[in-house]
């Protein structure tokens, strides 16, 4: 069997490409396509791949301003000759379920969320404030262009896997298709919890417009709390420009000390909506709390304290991982950390690391090789059936 892997692009190794480097472990002899790909920029694992990328890589500058290239986008993809292959497994947050297929491959999707930028998150990007008044025209016909296209090639993919509930009721959404749910995979094993707790919050993100740190921020910088922020991104000079002494950023850090801060902070703090969010469970793993903007993938991951009926064992079935804020403004921030500072004893780092455990790599790794062994003999069987009548 000849597979073909198709992920959106290789800069970095984020929540997306953690799911990519298992179904590179799973088809260790696969090929490899991608828009472009900065060398080193990846896991081993990826980089050991037999790696395809589009004519977008030879675009002067394109490491740095890739996104600004967004139109040009489904053409490249659409690029790829994929001719010869019986599988393929795309892996979809742009336009990676967009290539086209040949007629007798299956194509399974693995979505962590239809094109973000032209359909739920489109005025956080490109919204009023974020653009001058002919960028926001220019862009909105694009995006016109870019949602047509992204709901016709959605009719390419046989199969489709969503990351979360939340992103498969998108994908009914806006594709009007079905999706089978399989979270995406956590290496819990590199996370321990710590007994030594430190006077400090945790904010790990990239600084991207929906991820809502400012939200944060105006509320640390109002409690005078200590929050260490640990990321990078396009939003980075004006997030330091509006931060207080209390707040700290650190940069994007390796998996090592990464490790050490989730585990000794006394909560993470997770202002934005997000798709699943890896993040919280990374936190979880380490033992601590998570705060969390109680919407999108959190409410899946997340166990909220029962907020008024005080101790774990009282009308909550399950042990209590996190607290959740329901408006995402600083003052419902500032109301869940205060409610967070007067009931840490409800929290206990085992329980929250057992319930962590739930989302393990290994766990995702079985239950993609299981679906893509069942869809695969499903669709054979299927063109068997076509070429009998």
């Amino acid at each position: 069997m000849k597979i073909a892997i198709i992920h959106d692009w290789l800069t970095g190794m984020r929540g997306g490409e953690k799911c990519l480097e298992i179904f590179c472990e799973l088809f260790p002899h696969a090929d490899l396509y991608t828009l472009i790909h900065i060398p080193g920029s990846v896991s081993k694992t990826i980089e050991d791949r037999n790696i395809n990328t589009s004519f977008i890589q030879k675009i002067p500058g394109i490491e740095k301003h890739y996104r600004s290239f967004l139109p040009l986008f489904p053409l490249a993809i659409e690029g790829f000759d994929l001719k010869g292959y019986d599988l393929i497994l795309s892996s979809s947050h742009c336009v990676a379920k967009g290539i086209i297929p040949s007629p007798n491959a299956i194509h399974i999707s693995y979505v962590h969320t239809p094109m973000r930028y032209v359909w739920d998150n489109y005025h956080h990007y490109f919204g009023k404030g974020r653009v001058n008044w002919f960028s926001e025209k220019v862009i909105s016909i694009l995006a016109h262009y870019l949602r047509m296209w992204d709901v016709a090639s959605s009719n390419r993919v046989d199969y489709f896997m969503a990351n979360s509930n939340h992103v498969a009721k998108r994908i009914e959404k806006y594709y009007r298709r079905k999706s089978d749910v399989i979270y995406p995979p956590v290496d819990c094993d590199k996370f321990t919890p710590s007994e030594r707790i430190e006077d400090f919050y945790l904010i790990v993100s990239a600084f991207a417009p929906y991820k809502r740190i400012d939200i944060a921020i105006e509320a640390f910088n109002r409690m005078g709390l200590r929050l260490k922020i640990i990321g990078e991104g396009q939003d980075e000079k004006n997030l330091r420009k509006i931060a207080r002494q209390n707040i700290e950023f650190l940069g994007w850090q390796y998996d090592n000390t990464l490790k050490e801060y989730y585990s000794k902070c006394k909560a993470l703090i997770f202002p934005g909506e997000e798709d699943f969010g890896i993040v919280p469970v990374e936190a979880m793993a380490s033992g601590r709390p998570v705060i969390a903007y109680g919407k999108g993938g959190a409410i899946e991951t997340v166990i909220p304290l029962n907020q008024g009926q005080g101790a774990r064992g009282k009308g909550q079935e399950n042990p209590p991982t996190g607290i959740f804020f329901y408006k995402q403004t600083a003052e419902a921030l500032i109301e869940a950390v205060k409610f967070f500072e007067d009931n840490q004893g409800e929290f206990d780092r085992n329980s929250i690391r057992n319930h962590a455990l739930k989302f393990d790599r290994k766990i995702f790794k079985e239950k993609i090789r299981n679906y893509i062994t069942e869809k695969y003999e499903e669709f054979q069987s299927g063109l068997k059936n076509k070429d009998l009548t």
